[in-house]
């Protein structure tokens, strides 16, 4: 059985956010929580609130924690709030702040292949 939650509009760039996610892509639930707990980034947390999210989900549904596993996890670009930075002579640059949509799927069932979604 799936499992799945969201974290949308969540105030990291998705770059940065695919980083963690491709550390934990495949890996047991507690050991992906273990190695988000250490790791030094801010995406890191972010990740983390998603995954203990969908473990919650999990739970309701009466899975057991010790058999999951992140069957998929991915990151979407979400919508980027654009501000403008003033330069000298009148000019102006625009900044984009880009904004990410997290989504975990955990899975009891270990035949289960990993699928990367490529976004």
């Amino acid at each position: 059985m799936e499992v799945k939650a969201k974290g949308k509009f969540i105030r990291t760039a998705p770059r940065k956010v695919r980083q963690v996610c491709d550390l934990i892509r495949g890996k047991k639930l507690k050991e992906a929580i273990e190695q988000l707990k250490f790791l030094n980034k801010q995406a890191a947390f972010d990740v983390l609130t998603v995954l203990k999210s969908a473990a919650a989900n999990a739970k309701q549904k009466d899975l057991k924690e010790d058999v999951l596993l992140v069957k998929n996890i991915f990151c979407d670009a979400g919508p980027a709030f654009k501000r403008t930075l003033l330069h000298s002579r009148g000019r102006a640059s625009q900044i984009k702040k880009r904004m990410s949509h997290i989504t975990v799927i955990l899975s009891d069932n270990q035949n289960n292949k990993t699928v990367n979604k490529q976004g």
